[in-house]
């Protein structure tokens, strides 16, 4: 995973150029470099979650991450 994310960060260009500009990203991150960004971003994410994978981390940073839907409200008696 990780490899794969630096190659988003490092090869953005040869993405662009080979895959072409995504409708989504350019809307959403701005005209000139919304692909470019978005690519990067893409690719510090999967670098992100495999450092977090990698280090035996998975289940701990998913049961953080899910913790928000998860928690209970405590009843007063």
């Amino acid at each position: 995973m990780m490899i794969v994310g630096a190659f988003f960060l490092i090869k953005t260009e040869w993405l662009m150029d080979n895959f072409g500009r995504i409708e989504w990203f350019e809307d959403k991150l701005g005209s000139s470099g919304g692909s470019r960004l978005g690519y990067k971003l893409l690719g510090a994410l999967v670098v992100f979650l495999g450092i977090i994978f990698a280090t035996g981390s998975g289940s701990d940073f998913m049961q953080w991450a899910v913790s928000p839907l998860t928690k209970h409200t405590q009843k007063f008696e």
